[in-house]
């Protein structure tokens, strides 16, 4: 197919077709909304409306009920399945009062797009800011933010997760309804006009999707669609999301084209796609949502997968986000070695030589637990990879949500940071990163009780491992997630990037981003490793062929300097000395060879 959105679900009789249906309320030519919901345990299902009235739905095949109404935008509405207590619609567009309380109908054309002409930026050219809208002040706030974030020279945002979560303050991964976009941050017109401004700012918009579990609160699938999961296939999240059923695959390819095609944004990052059982899933998702995008338009999907499954990027992801990238340089910044960083401890810059030249760093090989992962990657270009030395995880899951900034020194961290601005792999900064942000982001979260203690309780159980909390006295001083002050304390100001500190950082970042710009956008898309290798203990060089020429990085995170033999003439260079033949410590230098015949 070919469309801009996904076709409207008619009214329904028992003859109608399942594949024929949408689920949620979706407006109709004819002036109609069209309700459908999946709920193959129940015998009947009736609308039920906020003034009592109720309306019968009509059985349709494959479990599914449906029914054709006029119904004013707005309208409140839940589904009582076989005479119980209503409950929300699972595909609800806008849950205004909370995600226990009523659906609303949402108009899908309230809003009316000023940037049309809009087709969104090739891959080549994405520099990811990756933020959080609640932290940012809503979609109002952010959007106030753009003029600055564009002249930072970042190209594409990266919205952390919106479906409906339940109280005002989330990460969004606790998300239970995947098609309503958070109330907390305000109606969903005004996240359109977000996308829309950032649009005419030249600012493409990436929305982070969570397909892999539903959060632990609000969620009532369970309840009169019990197929929806299967109890053989535990998650760290609880019984897995049967994606075998072609309602249950239908549900969130229908979700990923609504954002798309309805919100209009340029792309979607898929979380911990690892999760996701049978994992063919993810070709049947991508194949229909390429199939919907017009000639011309601009569409990528970038993949969270701890499998490193580099088979799939061959098959069409954009990319893939490399935590291997993230973990390996954070060993050599900070000398970690505990939960994950302990699989980066024994030779951290060789796992950041192979990153560089190879994409991965594991690629089969047994981990820290004597699991084996990843697949051969070297022979992938390295724009499939998204690189980071900070995002919401790599802060937030620390147990006080501490940045690199208030770690190890400035020299170290910037060139730390040109190493992942001026590498031709996809760069992502978190939000604040820019302005040199010295705020924390915390784990936050909303929950009433009894769910708050636990989740509070939980967390602090979770780092008795490490030695800074092996003390329970320490551990009680982690911030409570459900304290509004811990969320309060997670929000990066952006007009610290105008004076001080922060404008000094923001200018040299600037400058990074248009050095990247210049010399590394035009041919990145062509782009192939030559290779990479330690210079030392901390310390690795890589190189690329980069159009007719050559591009190459040094960097050295240790206490001595070390050699440098790399070709070219030096075009950026951090704390880099008088002599082009040794790179000192906490250094980092790109060079670039023009007319190279490699």
């Amino acid at each position: 197919m070919n469309i801009a959105t996904p076709p409207p679900s008619p009214g329904a009789t028992a003859a109608t077709p399942a594949a024929a249906l949408r689920q949620g309320a979706w407006p109709t030519a004819n002036g109609e909304v069209a309700f459908a919901l999946w709920a193959p345990d129940a015998g009947a299902v009736e609308l039920v409306f906020a003034d009592g009235s109720r309306q019968p739905m009509a059985a349709a095949a494959d479990g599914y009920f449906a029914a054709a109404l006029a119904c004013a935008p707005g309208t409140r509405y839940r589904y009582a399945i076989d005479g119980g207590e209503p409950v929300p619609d699972p595909a609800s567009r806008w849950q205004p009062d909370g995600v226990h309380r009523a659906s609303a109908v949402l108009a899908s054309d309230g809003y009316r797009w000023k940037h049309d002409a809009w087709r969104g930026r090739p891959w080549a050219e994405t520099v990811f800011y990756e933020l959080h809208v609640g932290a940012c002040g809503g979609y109002a706030g952010l959007r106030a933010q753009l003029p600055t974030l564009a002249a930072l020279g970042v190209t594409a945002l990266e919205l952390m997760p919106l479906a409906a979560f339940p109280g005002r303050h989330n990460w969004g991964y606790d998300g239970v309804l995947p098609y309503a976009p958070a109330a907390a941050y305000g109606h969903p017109d005004e996240l359109k006009a977000l996308i829309d401004e950032a649009h005419g700012l030249g600012l493409s918009v990436f929305l982070d999707v969570v397909y892999n579990h539903f959060g632990p609160d609000g969620n009532y699938l369970g309840q009169y669609a019990s197929r929806f999961f299967r109890e053989d296939a535990p998650t760290p999240w609880g019984a897995a999301i049967d994606f075998r059923l072609a309602p249950v695959q239908r549900y969130f390819i229908d979700n990923a084209l609504m954002w798309l095609h309805e919100y209009r944004f340029d792309g979607l990052r898929l979380d911990a796609v690892h999760a996701i059982v049978p994992n063919a899933f993810l070709d049947t998702l991508r194949e229909a949502i390429m199939a919907s995008v017009p000639a011309g338009r601009h569409v990528h999907l970038v993949l969270e997968n701890e499998a490193n499954q580099a088979g799939v990027l061959e098959r069409g992801y954009s990319a893939q986000w490399d935590d291997d990238f993230h973990n390996s340089l954070h060993v050599l910044l900070t000398g970690e070695h505990e939960g994950y960083y302990a699989g980066f401890a024994d030779a951290p810059a060789q796992h950041l030589a192979r990153v560089l030249g190879e994409g991965f760093a594991y690629q089969g090989q047994a981990d820290h637990r004597g699991h084996a992962r990843g697949e051969p990657s070297g022979h992938l270009p390295p724009h499939k990879f998204v690189i980071f030395a900070q995002n919401h995880d790599q802060i937030g899951n620390r147990a006080r949500g501490d940045r690199l900034i208030t770690q190890v020194s400035e020299p170290a961290l910037r060139a730390a940071l040109a190493l992942t601005a001026l590498t031709p792999m996809i760069p992502l900064f978190f939000m604040g990163e820019p302005w040199g942000s010295r705020t924390p982001f915390l784990f936050f979260t909303d929950f009433a009780p009894p769910l708050d203690e636990a989740v509070r309780e939980g967390r602090r159980r979770e780092f008795a491992h490490f030695a800074a909390f092996a003390d329970p006295q320490q551990r009680a001083t982690i911030p409570d997630p459900n304290a509004v002050s811990t969320f309060e304390a997670s929000i990066a100001d952006i007009s610290d990037a105008t004076h001080g500190d922060g404008a000094r950082w923001r200018d040299w970042f600037a400058a990074l981003m248009a050095l990247r710009r210049q010399q590394l956008m035009p041919a990145l898309a062509q782009a192939r490793a030559l290779g990479a290798r330690t210079l030392g203990p901390k310390a690795v060089a890589a190189g690329w062929t980069l159009g007719d020429g050559e591009w190459h990085v040094a960097a050295n995170f240790g206490d001595a300097p070390v050699a440098l033999d790399l070709p070219g003439r030096t075009v950026h260079a951090e704390n880099a000395g008088e002599d082009p033949a040794r790179l000192p410590p906490n250094a980092f230098v790109a060079r670039y060879r023009p007319g190279s015949t490699a």
